[in-house]
């Protein structure tokens, strides 16, 4: 923190790419903040959008903002009135934050608050050396959590939220996407008791990744008549459930046109821009129930996604495919964009 400064990746200009900024500002902290040292601090689908500037990031992100929401670190300053957390404390976040006085906040849906501010999209994140978040949204870690397990609770979140939230147990689950989140839901919907879980992807080698974290069949989207195959392999009648990870137009009209009547889709996957839906056809005729799912339930998930990874039921080896310094994000993004990396961590500051 020499000077003031830091090293911070930031999205400055409207086209594809980010830009290494040195020289940024250290955040200031309020009496209620806390600020952290980053460790590890991992890319999602999310920082991809903004890498490539699509339709949905240029109508949301501000430019100049510091990117990125997955990480862990350490309590490096605290303001005056916080005693919740302590300096050298190891923690992670909740990186959406709610204004914390509107009903949805005070009703336990401070995830969907209408005010919220997301840390890497409407205010500075976490691919820098320090970050600055409220005490009531740092999360401190079981020492038993290791680094790269604690950087990713964030989507691991996510997995968490989408299966719980469609409530698969006994049931058959359809997980359309298997990247990390979708790997994740895969192990997650086996751990909380789903019948059969099917898993979908355009790529041989994810499916394969698929049944290593627990799927009973895997099925390759690419191949015009997967939505048959989906059917077939639940008995004509379709999954109950279908988990949505990719965001992909052709993954949601197939994940609906599979589901049976009567089922529920979570979705979770962004589209790049407008996705057209046979809404006759797939959800109102069909009697589905959609399920919008939108970052964590604070802090109902938090917990258990520490429970689930302290169960050893992640493989974390598997799911983590490279870490890199913060300097060679360009490298990252291409990792990501050739999907021959699943879950990329940028290693940030000193141990």
């Amino acid at each position: 923190m020499a000077n003031g400064t830091m090293a911070a990746l930031r999205k400055s200009r409207p086209a594809p790419g980010l830009e290494l900024d040195t020289m940024s500002a250290v955040p200031g902290i309020g009496p209620r903040d806390v600020l952290v040292a980053v460790r590890y601090a991992g890319i999602c689908g999310t920082d991809h959008h903004i890498f490539d500037w699509d339709e949905w990031s240029a109508n949301r992100v501000p430019l100049g903002i510091v990117v990125g929401h997955e990480f862990t670190g350490t309590v490096a300053a605290v303001g005056e009135g916080v005693s919740q957390v302590t300096v050298g404390q190891r923690v992670s976040g909740e990186g959406h934050i709610g204004c914390g006085v509107c009903e949805l906040c005070r009703t336990g849906r401070a995830h969907i608050c209408e005010r919220i501010d997301i840390i890497g999209i409407d205010r500075d994140g976490c691919f820098a050396e320090y970050v600055a978040m409220p005490d009531h949204n740092l999360w401190v870690l079981d020492e038993r959590i290791p680094d790269l397990a604690a950087a990713i609770m964030d989507p691991l979140g996510n997995a968490m939220h989408a299966v719980s939230a469609a409530q698969v147990s006994g049931r058959n689950v359809l997980v359309t996407g298997s990247g990390v989140i979708g790997l994740a839901s895969v192990a997650i919907a086996q751990s909380l008791g789903a019948a059969r879980v099917i898993a979908t992807d355009v790529d041989p080698h994810r499916l394969e990744l698929a049944r290593h974290f627990g799927a009973d069949d895997v099925v390759l989207s690419s191949d015009p008549g997967w939505v048959a195959e989906v059917r077939g392999i639940t008995a004509g009648e379709g999954p109950d459930v279908l988990i949505e990870m990719s965001g992909h137009p052709d993954a949601l009209s197939g994940g609906f046109a599979a589901l049976r009547n009567g089922g529920t889709a979570a979705l979770l996957g962004l589209p790049k821009s407008a996705v057209p839906l046979d809404l006759s056809n797939d959800i109102i005729f069909k009697g589905a129930t959609v399920l919008g799912i939108n970052g964590r339930i604070v802090y109902d998930t938090w917990y258990a996604v520490e429970r689930f990874l302290l169960s050893g039921q992640l493989d974390l080896d598997a799911l983590v495919t490279d870490v890199l310094p913060l300097e060679k994000f360009e490298k990252a993004f291409a990792l990501i964009a050739s999907r021959t990396a699943l879950k990329v961590i940028f290693e940030i500051g000193a141990r």
